[in-house]
């Protein structure tokens, strides 16, 4: 079973955010740029599987700038075995839409007829979280969300997912659309000697064209701002101030 990873570059996790001088969007200028948390898990799960036997081959996939293949590069690094470069813009400021990118990730699946798609839940940077929802509805296929855990047996996948309740573990068939959460795996470090090896690896490089597709941006960013800063808290005396200061707040 071939197994397809997509994955983004993203401003660093570690990085504090901030926005241009004339609100039109996020400053990237000598920004560090990673590859977004989720899919990182989501490549480390990939890799699991084939060390276990039940993938044959892991394909990495990003859609973006021409940069994007330094993520790549990493995710080939980790374990994955090839990657595919759609360079769908020019300018790092831009982000192609959710939309965009699942039609895009379509043709690439019908092109590679993988077993599994194995995603991100979302990006860190737009929190969209809508991505592998959309590329479920175009292929018809099944679809598991917030992974915190998946096991694949045969030509069904138990995954056990994180709700608002707690946990829900439900059956897919196969071949599936899995986008994954925080707690399903701790990504690997890439060690020298596979970062040296990553560079030999098949890495080829598309037009979103390629697939029959148009990425122009459907939407427009109005203006970006900083969120407001939080208010200083307040030191109580007592449990009693506290509870009274809490029904004053309307908390309780």
């Amino acid at each position: 079973m071939k197994v397809l990873v997509p994955v983004k570059r993203v401003i660093d996790y570690n990085v504090k955010v901030r926005v241009k001088a004339d609100g039109s969007g996020v400053d990237l200028a000598n920004v560090k740029m990673s590859m977004n948390p989720f899919d990182e898990i989501a490549v480390e799960e990939a890799i699991r599987l084939k060390e276990a036997g039940i993938a044959t081959e892991v394909v990495a996939v990003s859609i973006g700038v021409k940069q994007s293949q330094e993520t790549l590069r990493t995710a080939l690094a980790m374990g994955a075995d090839r990657a595919i470069l759609v360079v769908a813009a020019d300018d790092v400021h831009v982000d192609i839409e959710p939309l965009s990118v699942a039609k895009i990730l379509k043709g690439i699946v019908d092109e590679e007829q993988p077993g599994l798609v194995l995603c991100g839940k979302q990006a860190i940077d737009n929190d969209m979280n809508a991505t592998g929802q959309m590329l479920a509805a175009l292929l018809g296929w099944s679809q598991a969300t917030f992974a915190s855990k998946l096991e694949v047996e045969g030509d069904s996948a138990k995954v056990t997912r994180e709700v608002d309740g707690g946990l829900q573990t439900i059956e897919v068939k196969m071949p599936a659309i899995v986008t994954v959460d925080l707690r399903l795996n701790e990504p690997r470090y890439a060690s020298l000697p596979n970062i040296m090896k990553a560079k030999k690896k098949p890495l080829d490089e598309k037009a979103p064209s390629d697939y029959g597709v148009d990425v122009t941006p459907r939407l427009e960013i109005v203006s970006t701002t900083e969120p407001e800063a939080r208010k200083a808290g307040i030191i109580v005396g007592s449990v009693d101030e506290l509870v009274s200061k809490l029904k004053e707040a309307g908390a309780i």
